[in-house]
């Protein structure tokens, strides 16, 4: 998976939020409840997780996201960007000011190895 350019050198904080809800627009975040925070090599460790995923081809269910990751930079103000992940159609919708419309959209295997990890720890957050 693509992860926006800067999202290596600049995330220093990566919010992990439980989704309760689809929002009313595309360009605002998630609902939810924030669940944990990420820093440091926890941060760079959850990034290199997600750029890990191999795609797969989209599988319809009408994308129904459970967990999202806000990424933050020094300032902590506005996300870099929003990841929402639905492990039942494969889709990752991101959106945030880093996020080029060609990585809006993508698609993963919830199957592999990287995937299951990263739901793991997603539920490990909120147990």
């Amino acid at each position: 998976m693509q992860l926006p350019a800067e999202a290596d050198t600049a995330t220093v904080l990566i919010e992990v939020v439980r989704i309760y809800a689809l929002p009313a627009r595309r360009d605002v975040p998630y609902p939810g409840t924030a669940v944990a925070h990420w820093a440091g090599s926890e941060a760079a460790a959850a990034l290199a997780l997600i750029e890990s995923l191999p795609g797969s081809e989209q599988h319809r269910c009408g994308f129904s996201p459970g967990w999202s990751v806000r990424a933050y930079e020094d300032s902590l103000d506005l996300a870099l960007f929003e990841a929402a992940f639905c492990f039942t159609c494969h889709e990752v919708r991101m959106q945030g000011r880093a996020v080029p419309p060609a990585l809006a959209t993508q698609f993963f295997d919830p199957a592999a190895l990287p995937a299951q990890t990263l739901l793991s720890l997603f539920r490990q957050a909120a147990p």
